[in-house]
């Protein structure tokens, strides 16, 4: 009999639509869960079956075992994959699959169980002579150990949560004064994130690389490691670039690194994929990061110069079968580069952003890994990834230059993303030498602004309203002058900013949802999407004001507080009659699994509070207001 037939995949989004396309192109029947937010999601529509497991919130959905082992148990499937995040590292889940005789795609649960704890793992990977950084793992956590603990460790140093991963439950503390608030806030992030609030404290590394290694075992005793990623470009500890090699990599380091890779997956028996992190220091040091006994979000660049389909390894293996390759003969060939694509503003702190996609289009000619369709709800719920963009090349140069290329011609309209923070990252004279490290983008991108709108995207966009205002007029108009005595003059507001412009009579034509425009003797064919008052167009969204009266004194400075985006109030730290001051934490909001802080704009007396902690708001919906 075979080990298993069907397979249920305990996930959403791109994951799951990856996951499904290797299991259905093997031959094996595919069964989606979803949340309510999530009912017409591509990794549903995708599934040869799905079932709903619950409300949006994930602890009532996807973080819900008993929902999601019912679902597997209705639908008939005998295997369950995790994907990443969510239940992927929890032991109780994979306790659960088993119990259920479910085969659980993925390590034991021993091994789930120690490297899903930061501090248990560093002490079996000290025991295992794996190089580790200084810090604290041990299992008092009152304040008054760790504030100890952190001055016999030195600043700066980073709190992590034990049980945690993608960026949640970490912090980077300067100085003492700021320790306190930092690890309430963590402790809040990783209860709510993980369900845990254990954490952990580390030295420091100023600006070091992160540097990962592919593990692969199987239940026959056999272990190798696939060649090494380098994940250094990041933000808010969340990995924005990762390639495969290391741009630094020489072959005696990558077989040192692999080798201690070895001793942390022998050290719990290891069977399946598993990812070792480790940071390396400019001097060639490294040390254990911690191990992830899952897939990883950046699998794709190792399959690209490996030539393999990790996930094929993964069914394999689960299946009982040995693995594929000795460590012999693995080869590395060419470079692959995978740039994130968030949900979020740059401009804001890297806050994450919500609403509907208008338009979506991949690039053509590289791998995009996404689970984005047309008219979804980006929510509040979940991650904000959207999905990945993969190049391969036969060298580091051709693999950026690829996919520079696709990152701008990826079509995302209706919700601010990264997009060009991606392209002007892989354009940067450092990232382009290979000279960068954790700290790359607070370095260079610290104050990130918004572009001002372009003559020709004002233009364009005055085109595009009087054409769809027209109606029948038999020719649209893309010409611009600024101020000037023009038929038609449009206000519109792009970037906060008013912009006056006057069109004049020149040709547009439409072709189909793209805008074909000659400007400036350049022929350009740009998409777009209009609705009502409101133009997306390529990184720029128009308002037209031309029928409204301008407000231009802002929220921060009249003392109104509102939601950035769409999220949960989890802390209200003021009442009404409070005094405050500019820069004071007002409200914290939890949002696609992080918290956000909210603070005075200016000095005051609170008038009133118009939410209470566990409130949903919605983007731009009034919290408080100050006087």
């Amino acid at each position: 009999m075979p080990a298993f037939s069907k397979i249920l995949i305990a996930n959403r989004g791109e994951i799951a639509c990856r996951i499904q396309r290797t299991a259905q192109a093997l031959g094996y029947r595919t069964v989606a869960v979803y949340s309510d937010a999530d009912a017409q999601a591509l990794h549903v529509q995708m599934a040869d079956e799905a079932v709903p497991i619950g409300p949006a919130p994930v602890q009532q959905s996807y973080l819900n075992i008993q929902a999601i082992i019912h679902a597997a148990q209705v639908t008939g499937a005998d295997a369950i994959h995790p994907g990443y995040g969510f239940l992927s590292e929890n032991p109780d889940f994979a306790r659960a699959c088993l119990a259920a005789g479910l085969t659980f795609i993925g390590p034991s649960v021993a091994a789930i169980e120690l490297m899903g704890s930061k501090r248990l793992s560093k002490l079996a990977m000290l025991d295992a002579g794996v190089p580790c950084i200084a810090g604290y793992q041990g299992s008092a956590q009152d304040d008054t150990t760790l504030q100890r603990e952190a001055e016999r460790i030195g600043y700066p140093l980073m709190i992590k949560a034990s049980a945690g991963g993608g960026g949640r439950g970490m912090r980077l503390v300067h100085t003492s004064d700021a320790l306190l608030d930092n690890l309430h806030t963590a402790r809040s992030e990783a209860r709510n994130a993980f369900g845990s609030d254990e954490l952990i404290l580390e030295q420091a590394l100023i600006d070091p690389r992160h540097v990962e290694i592919q593990l692969f075992g199987d239940s026959h005793g056999h272990l190798i490691y696939l060649g090494e990623r380098d994940c250094s470009v990041q933000r808010r500890h969340q990995k924005v670039i990762e390639e495969a090699p290391c741009p630094v990599m020489t072959p005696a380091l990558r077989h040192a690194m692999g080798e201690a890779a070895l001793k942390a997956g022998r050290a719990v028996n290891y069977v399946g994929a598993g990812t070792v992190e480790f940071l390396l220091d400019r001097n060639g040091q490294f040390y254990f990061l911690e191990m992830n006994t899952r897939l990883q979000v950046e699998h794709p660049v190792t399959e690209l110069i490996n030539g393999l389909d990790l996930v094929d390894w993964q069914l394999q293996i689960a299946a009982g079968q040995p693995l594929p390759l000795t460590q012999q003969e693995v080869t590395l060939t060419g470079h692959a580069m995978e740039v994130r694509l968030y949900a979020e503003d740059p401009a804001q702190g890297f806050l994450p952003q919500t609403g509907d996609v208008l338009r979506w289009q991949p690039a053509a000619g590289v791998r995009t890994d996404h689970g984005v369709v047309e008219g979804q709800r980006i929510s509040p719920f979940y991650d904000p990834m959207l999905g990945k963009v993969i190049a391969h090349g036969a060298t580091r140069e051709e693999a950026r230059r690829k996919l520079l290329r696709a990152v701008e011609d990826t079509l995302l309209l209706g919700v601010a993303t990264n997009q060009q923070l991606l392209a002007n990252l892989l354009k940067h004279p450092g990232f382009i030498a290979g000279d960068f490290g954790t700290g790359f983008i607070a370095e260079h991108f610290n104050e990130v602004s918004r572009p001002e709108a372009s003559k020709e995207q004002l233009a364009l966009a005055a085109a595009l309203f009087y054409q769809h205002s027209a109606g029948q007029h038999p020719q649209a108009l893309a010409g611009w002058r600024n101020n000037a005595s023009v038929p038609v003059t449009y206000r519109l507001e792009a970037n906060d900013n008013l912009h006056t412009v006057s069109v004049d009579p020149l040709p547009i034509t439409l072709d189909g949802r793209y805008a074909v425009v000659v400007l400036n003797g350049i022929r350009r064919r740009i998409a777009y999407h209009l609705d009502g008052n409101q133009l997306w167009l390529p990184g720029l969204t128009v308002i037209n004001r031309t029928q409204q009266v301008a407000n231009r004194q802002a929220d921060a400075q009249n003392g109104t507080v509102k939601a950035p985006m769409d999220g949960a109030i989890v802390d209200v730290r003021v009442n009404a009659g409070d005094r405050v001051s500019k820069g004071q934490l007002l409200l914290v909001l939890e949002a696609m699994k992080m918290e956000h802080p909210l603070t005075a704009g200016i000095d005051g007396v609170i008038k009133g509070v118009q939410v209470m902690t566990g409130d949903q708001v919605r983007n731009r919906q009034v919290l408080l207001e100050i006087e």
